[in-house]
């Protein structure tokens, strides 16, 4: 393998632009990408596009990377939990706030629910004169001349 990469950063082989098709040369950096790509969720099919190789080459070359589908998720949640912790540990509190909604999504995802339970949602906000006609409109049944607004408007307690 020669020390020449291509314009993705990929090496190119020995004997580039002879007769034949070139081998694929699978390296620690594309394993790296085909582990990340199986822990989101991606088909083989995609993966291979990514890569810019055929899936039979794909299922050639990084067999023992397919063969962990299932947890390459787990993996890369693992990992990224410890990255959080360490540099948490290292003095970072952008780390630790990461770090503990990491936890939360984790505790969620526990739970069997896939996203934060949504707040209610507040009408728009309204400025004072808005609200000062809303106020007018739904007189104080607190007072006598409350009730007797109400009772007029046909809206009584």
């Amino acid at each position: 393998m020669s020390e020449i990469f291509d314009l993705f950063g990929d090496p190119v082989p020995e004997g580039w632009g002879k007769r034949g098709r070139p081998q694929h040369v699978a390296t620690a950096a594309n394993r790296n990408k085909v582990n990340m790509l199986l822990a989101l969720g991606w088909n083989n099919e995609r993966i291979a596009r990514a890569l810019s190789i055929t899936p039979p080459t794909l299922r050639k070359n990084y067999f023992r990377e397919l063969k962990f589908r299932d947890e390459a998720r787990d993996r890369l949640d693992a990992r990224t939990a410890m990255l959080f912790w360490k540099q948490f540990e290292g003095g970072s509190s952008a780390a630790g706030k990461a770090f503990r909604k990491f936890v939360e999504q984790n505790d969620l995802m526990l739970y069997g629910q896939t996203s934060r339970p949504q707040a209610e949602e507040k009408g728009p906000k309204l400025g004072k004169k808005e609200q000062a006609l809303i106020d007018a409109r739904q007189p104080d049944t607190g007072s006598t001349l409350g009730d007797l607004m109400a009772r007029r408007q046909g809206t009584s307690h």
